[in-house]
């Protein structure tokens, strides 16, 4: 038999439960043990997924007459550009998800990263230049192997920031988090627009700002490393570049829970079946397209799993009393969580394979290049695969997987605590103080 685990042994465990939230007992439609909070992480074009999943929660009869279901909402990478959508047509949740949905569907890579022979002849240059003459003429210059520039226009286009602090004023949402990377400092950085008095925290090589989401920190949280050039922000009294909030966000579920939620509903991008997983059999070397495919699986897709499986085994320590919590002062009561995890049906390295020949020829012979073969190249082509085809694709996906789960999605987001499991399948940890936010 286990033996029971100490307040000091729960701190060690990086997660953060807040207590109920007073801040919270406002928020229409959502009572203190109902506040559901939201949480996609990254993937690139993956993120199509969880548009998927939206839509069809927004087609609920509830969704449709109560409001938005999700008064917090933390996203990062692709699923900041989703989150920030939802929160800024939070007045009218089915709506916003129909609305997302067809801009998904309409996709194109150049609405997201240059295509044209030009730029990619011009970037390739500097990335010679620097690797061949760089400790001569002086390196540094190549910043991304595409230009994501495009992005940043097609958000202001079709994305209202000014409708997320509206929005929270009138009571349609409580809180939007996005996660970035600061690569100066190497800190994972969270800014946060919520109702006044919302809570921030800072933890080691982790800050919290509170300020006005806008465009630019869409675009540095959705900054693929490598991939995408980096985002110069404004913080406090300078600046910084800023890239991909998945880099350094390996508990995508604490913000979250710190801002208030009582239960987490969480969308993933990869498969988690087992059925679908097969062994490997090529016993080559991998090819560079491989390796890079594998470092993003583990920034994108590995930290939601594990944080998800930490959070069933802390909930179930709680429910078998293995863990004594003595009321040491300063430190938040760890308590029960709910949630409820989507993922993928099929695999989706493998529907990129089978879309590869979409994306504009010059991207396709740049990955190729890359790789031996199609099938070397499906993780990394299941990110940057930006065409209508496959974001379409991965809509039906999503919105099939939410489909056959649709009353117990809908259970778990109006269900009350009082009909909620014994054995709820979350609980996480609270390791440092709160502090309120001042706007």
């Amino acid at each position: 038999m286990d033996a029971p685990t100490t307040s000091t042994d729960a701190r060690r465990v990086q997660f953060s439960v807040r207590l109920r939230s007073r801040s919270l007992r406002g928020h229409k439609g959502n009572t203190m043990g109902n506040a559901v909070g939201l949480v996609m992480t990254g993937g690139g074009a993956r993120g199509a997924y969880q548009v998927g999943i939206l839509k069809r929660i927004g087609e609920l009869k509830r969704a449709q007459t109560r409001g938005n279901p999700f008064p917090i909402i933390g996203g990062s990478s692709a699923g900041a550009i989703n989150g920030c959508a939802l929160a800024a047509g939070s007045d009218d949740f089915a709506l916003a998800t129909k609305v997302l949905a067809g801009v998904w569907s309409d996709l194109r890579p150049s609405d997201v990263f240059r295509c044209d022979v030009l730029s990619q002849a011009r970037n390739s240059l500097t990335w010679i230049l620097d690797l061949s003459f760089g400790a001569i003429l002086g390196g540094g210059n190549a910043r991304s192997l595409l230009d994501a520039t495009p992005l940043r226009h097609f958000l202001n286009a079709h994305l209202n920031c000014d409708r997320i602090g509206a929005n929270i004023k009138r009571g349609h949402l409580y809180a939007l988090a996005i996660s970035t990377t600061n690569f100066n400092s190497g800190e994972s950085y969270l800014f946060i627009q919520g109702k006044k008095g919302h809570p921030m925290w800072n933890r080691v090589r982790l800050v919290t700002v509170a300020t006005r989401i806008t465009v630019d920190h869409i675009c540095a949280s959705a900054a693929i490393p490598l991939v995408f050039q980096p985002v110069r922000l404004k913080i406090a009294r300078q600046s910084a570049f800023f890239g991909d909030g998945c880099v350094r966000l390996q508990q995508p579920l604490s913000p979250v829970i710190r801002l208030g939620a009582d239960k987490v509903f969480a969308i993933g991008v990869r498969c988690e079946n087992l059925e679908h997983r097969k062994e490997p059999t090529d016993e080559r070397d991998p090819s560079l397209a491989q390796i890079i495919g594998v470092l993003f699986n583990v920034m994108f897709l590995d930290h939601l799993a594990t944080d998800m499986e930490h959070l069933e085994r802390l909930n179930q320590r709680l429910s078998n009393g293995h863990i004594i919590q003595p009321g040491v002062q300063g430190y938040e009561e760890i308590r029960p969580l709910r949630s409820l995890l989507m993922t993928p049906s099929v695999d989706l390295s493998q529907l990129a394979e089978e879309h590869q020949r979409d994306i504009p020829h010059l991207i396709q012979y740049f990955v190729s290049s890359l790789g031996r073969d199609a099938a070397s190249c499906a993780d990394l082509m299941s990110y940057l695969l930006f065409t209508s085809k496959y974001t379409r694709a991965l809509i039906e996906i999503g919105y099939d997987d939410a489909s056959q789960r649709i009353d117990e999605i809908e259970s778990f987001l109006y269900s009350s605590d009082k009909g909620a499991t014994e054995n709820p399948p979350v609980s996480t940890v609270g390791t440092s103080k709160s502090r309120q936010a001042g706007s």
